[in-house]
């Protein structure tokens, strides 16, 4: 067994959580055109957008080079504003044996917080590194969908 690790950032959203969830709820794919420096494409592989069981492919730049990720969307909690993708193909499987994504909005105090949860497993241990330029790179995303949000 992989050493296992899981990351957590929490980033005030200003432009509401229905906002945020319901973009990787319904309509993923309008990403590329919201942080297309970040997003290149959001593919429908298999299902239909907003529903456990479907499929997407994505292609995105991270640290300067063009990745993809093939993943199911595991859960939905529309209560919760919570969305779980479950990475099976693509470059994060290279350096991962699972890797788990969670996004969900939390209101406190009137404040709308998108927590981003990274859960993995590494290959191996003394050649993987913790995904944290990933989390780095997801906390942009969302202050990019955030800015162009904001202003609407």
């Amino acid at each position: 067994m992989g050493l296992t690790g899981k990351l957590i950032a929490a980033i005030e959203f200003k432009a509401g959580g229905d906002v945020f969830h319901e973009l990787f709820r319904h309509t993923p794919h309008q990403l590329s055109n919201i942080t297309p420096g970040n997003i290149q494409g959001c593919d429908l592989h298999e299902g239909e957008f907003g529903h456990v069981g479907t499929i997407i492919n994505w292609r995105y730049t991270h640290d300067g080079k063009e990745k993809t990720a093939k993943q199911v969307v595991q859960a939905i909690n529309d209560e919760h504003k919570l969305v779980q993708f479950k990475t099976f193909e693509g470059y994060l499987m290279e350096l991962y044996k699972t890797f788990l994504i969670t996004c969900h909005v939390e209101t406190k105090n009137d404040i709308d917080l998108v927590t981003w949860t990274f859960e993995y497993e590494m290959l191996k241990n003394d050649v993987v590194e913790h995904p944290i330029t990933l989390l780095s790179f997801i906390i942009d995303v969302t202050k990019d969908i955030e800015t162009h949000h904001v202003g609407k």
